[in-house]
């Protein structure tokens, strides 16, 4: 068969046509087989293609709806900054209520410690109708509640006393600004509420009284007596205080001075409240008289030189021991009879 092929070479390069024409189809049948994958592959991306062209016609038919869905992250946003705010405040007033809790709590303490802190106390004598009363009071106290402490112990209502020391005290000071110290004496005048009473009492017609003071002769004025009238006739001393009639003051910090005694030599008066004495001066000596020694002051205005008194000072049990004085000034006269009887005088 060989054989016959080879002696036909017309045959042979017919056959080379067909087979060369055979392999040239066989790759192409092979690849038209195989090309089922392909397909495959191409129906694959082809059905992604569809997906995402549904979704977008989703997409785009919301769109059109004006169906978008709500944006919820605004809204939130929203209500946990209103929370925040609340909170905040809720915080600030907690903080607020505590701070205020604390400033009570921190005064409250300090009260307490102010109210338990023992007081500077200062211990002194009070002198009130010749009695001396023992008292212990609080330096920085004031008078005016001094006053009022001594109305229980004297039976004096606070609004009718006048505390002398060094002076008048005044109602506003206290007592470490008027320098009272351990021991010393003030002295209070004034009356008790039976005393003013028993002083303004009527007197009932027909008694005792009212017919003596109408069988007795009328007194001739002081200043009309020989013995006083001898001493006024020397006329008024050259260092004489000014008088002014009709006043009431309080006794001066200086001694009352520009006056005469019965013997017509100067004279002097200086109070002591602090250690409860009057000091008489005169040229040649200075007595020394504890207040509580002294049994009564009297005085009468001088006639004529009404702004002056003549006064009296009884030393004695008796009249016989009465101390003269001439030519004091009116405005003096009250306190000099308060500090020495230690009460008022009513004359």
């Amino acid at each position: 068969m060989m054989a016959t092929n080879s002696g036909d070479p017309g045959g042979d390069a017919e056959m080379l046509d067909d087979t060369l024409e055979k392999s040239k189809c066989t790759p192409s049948e092979t690849t038209s087989e195989n090309s089922n994958p392909e397909d495959g592959s191409k129906l694959t991306t082809g059905s992604k293609t569809e997906s995402t062209n549904q979704q977008s016609e989703n997409t785009n038919s919301e769109t059109k709806n004006g169906s978008e869905p709500p944006d919820t992250t605004v809204d939130v946003t929203t209500e946990n900054s209103s929370k925040e705010d609340e909170n905040s405040k809720e915080t600030a007033m907690d903080v607020s209520a505590g701070a205020e809790l604390t400033r009570v709590s921190s005064d409250e303490p300090a009260e307490a410690a102010e109210a338990a802190e023992p007081k500077e106390t200062v211990d002194f004598k009070v002198v009130f109708n010749k009695q001396k009363h023992d008292v212990s009071f609080d330096l920085d106290g004031t008078v005016s509640s001094l006053k009022i402490h001594l109305q229980t112990t004297t039976g004096v209502p606070s609004g009718m006393q006048k505390l002398m020391y060094r002076g008048l005290m005044k109602d506003d000071k206290t007592l470490r600004d008027l320098k009272v110290t351990k021991g010393v004496k003030l002295m209070l005048i004034g009356s008790t509420i039976n005393d003013v009473l028993e002083v303004n009492k009527p007197v009932a017609k027909g008694t005792t009284k009212e017919k003596d003071e109408a069988g007795a002769p009328a007194k001739e004025a002081l200043s009309k007596q020989k013995m006083h009238k001898k001493v006024l006739d020397k006329g008024k001393p050259e260092d004489i205080m000014p008088g002014i009639k009709g006043r009431k003051d309080a006794l001066p910090s200086v001694p009352i001075s520009g006056m005469y005694n019965k013997a017509g030599g100067k004279v002097r008066l200086t109070f002591k409240l602090e250690i409860d004495q009057l000091w008489i001066g005169t040229k040649e000596r200075t007595e020394k008289l504890p207040m509580s020694s002294i049994k009564n002051v009297i005085s009468e205005p001088i006639e004529g030189h009404e702004q002056y008194h003549i006064m009296a000072i009884q030393l004695g049990p008796t009249e016989q021991s009465r101390y003269w004085l001439y030519w004091v000034p009116a405005q003096y006269t009250h306190a000099i009879k308060d500090a020495i009887l230690f009460k008022w005088q009513y004359f």
